[in-house]
């Protein structure tokens, strides 16, 4: 039932506690059960107005509050949570709370039950779900209602939308992505220039290369220093969800248009309006969702799953991979004319191994994170350490280096980091890997006839690179 102040309110015939506990509109008969505020009140008329100013009050505030009794069925809510959850009171009301208010870490830890064993959250930041499907950011602050007699009764939910603060803090991140690709290396020197060219322009780009060699960092980038910065980035994994979900998930869905299609949702195109969308590992999109995607890249609509009239998407498309999408293409796992569009403006990030001469300031950047994050003073690696993460090939690429240096920070006790503390993966004397090193250096120089320059350039290398294998190799 709605209040004369506008209060939703929800009756049960249940037994006492499962009553609305706190905070009731002046049609209910349920009075407040916090002490202060029921000594307080007197009955009639001067009820019925305390009861009125204070619904008023609390619906003019942005804060939405929901009241769940002991079983966490709502029981009250007010005008700010109905905006914040897109629910109308006859949908809210008298329902669990998990479906909702919907948050991201409801399935595995929910306050509402945290809050009646005396765990409560106070400005828990977390994800929920609105009714149209969209993502709204929230913190979260519950407190224990009681009875008259100092029995729980229920949990008061308060929750303040937080999505435009969460939008300006990335937007400030993102403004020192690009110095977060970390480099001094002709090859990362190349790439810094391409990603400023080709920022500011709408084009589609291809991001391409080995698993951990930031390409998610290339996205932002290339997302923080165009025109869209304002708008969101909205990342997909295109091998994390089977066809069908992934379908609903970039394109949304309309009501019924499968089973357990409760209502409306946008999916990530409509999410990412006016913004830029990265499909990662694009490589594993099945044939149907390539033509979908191409429709999308061709003539900037598509249709929610269960719908035939076409919507607009106005988004930049970036994609992502770690796979050769030429392989792919000779094998018919791609479609010709989706290479060819994504592929507009192709970047390719190199491997740690051919920027090796990169590895000094990434290890001082990783020594200075972990420094902060676990409150030590390490100096660095000692010298046969670096030694040691130079001559390594490091397939996992930056992200594995990154690990490494962890791992090192959690088993030093000293100012240094050293070779034991590293993972046993790290080559104890750079041995195997050297030899196998130099004799790449080797052939190239035989292919290159003795020129140094050349052979840097067959191998993927600076030439300040080169020379020092070549010093380490003879020394």
């Amino acid at each position: 039932m709605v209040s004369q102040t506008g209060v939703s309110t929800h009756s049960s015939s249940k037994r006492k506690r499962d009553t609305p506990v706190i905070l009731p509109g002046p049609n209910t008969k349920a009075v407040p059960r916090i002490p202060d505020l029921h000594a307080s009140m007197k009955s009639g008329p001067d009820q019925l107005l305390l009861q009125e100013n204070l619904w008023g009050i609390l619906n003019s505030i942005t804060e939405g509050i929901l009241v769940v009794n002991q079983d966490l069925i709502v029981t009250q809510v007010n005008k700010a949570a109905l905006e914040i959850t897109g629910f109308s009171s006859g949908e809210i009301l008298g329902q669990p709370c998990l479906e909702i208010f919907r948050g991201s870490l409801c399935e595995s830890h929910c306050f509402m039950a945290d809050s009646q064993h005396g765990q409560a959250a106070k400005d828990v930041e977390v994800e929920i779900i609105r009714r149209d499907g969209t993502t709204r950011a929230v913190a979260v602050t519950t407190s224990l209602l009681f009875d008259e007699q100092g029995l729980a009764e229920g949990v008061v939910v308060v929750f303040r939308d937080i999505s435009e603060y969460r939008l300006l803090k990335e937007q400030l991140k993102g403004k020192w992505r690009l110095a977060n690709i970390i480099g001094k290396s002709p090859i990362i020197q190349r790439l810094f220039q391409k990603i400023q060219q080709v920022a500011p322009m709408d084009t589609t780009v291809l991001i391409q290369g080995e698993s951990g060699t930031g390409k998610e960092l290339v996205a932002h980038a290339l997302h923080y220093y165009s025109p869209r910065a304002s708008k969101p980035l909205i990342k997909v994994n295109c091998s994390a969800l089977a066809e069908t979900l992934l379908e609903s998930e970039l394109f949304g869905h309309a009501r019924g248009a499968f089973t357990g299609a409760i209502c409306d949702k946008i999916g990530r195109f409509e999410a990412a309006d006016g913004g830029t969308i990265l499909l990662d590992e694009i490589g594993d999109l099945s044939n149907y969702l390539q033509l979908k995607l191409l429709r999308v890249l061709q003539e900037k609509e598509f249709e929610r799953v269960g719908e035939v009239k076409p919507r607009k998407a106005n988004v930049r498309v970036l994609a992502a991979t770690h796979q050769d999408l030429k392989d792919l293409l000779k094998k018919g796992l791609l479609r010709e004319d989706l290479y060819y569009r994504l592929k507009v403006v192709p970047i390719h990030l190199p491997p740690l191994r051919e920027r090796k001469e990169d590895i000094p300031l990434l290890v001082k950047h990783f020594v200075a994170k972990y420094n902060k994050e676990m409150e030590k003073g390490i100096l660095g690696p000692t010298p046969d350490a670096v030694a040691a993460l130079m001559d390594y090939n490091w397939p996992g690429n930056i992200r594995e280096l990154e690990n490494a240096i962890e791992h090192a920070f959690v088993h030093t006790q000293g100012l240094y980091l050293t070779l034991a503390n590293f993972p046993s993966e790290l080559p104890s004397d750079g041995s195997d890997a050297g030899k196998k090193e130099f004799e790449e250096i080797r052939k190239a120089l035989k292919k290159t006839r003795g020129n140094k320059t050349a052979a840097a350039n067959l191998l993927g290398i600076g030439r300040a690179t080169l020379w020092r294998k070549l010093k380490n190799s003879s020394g």
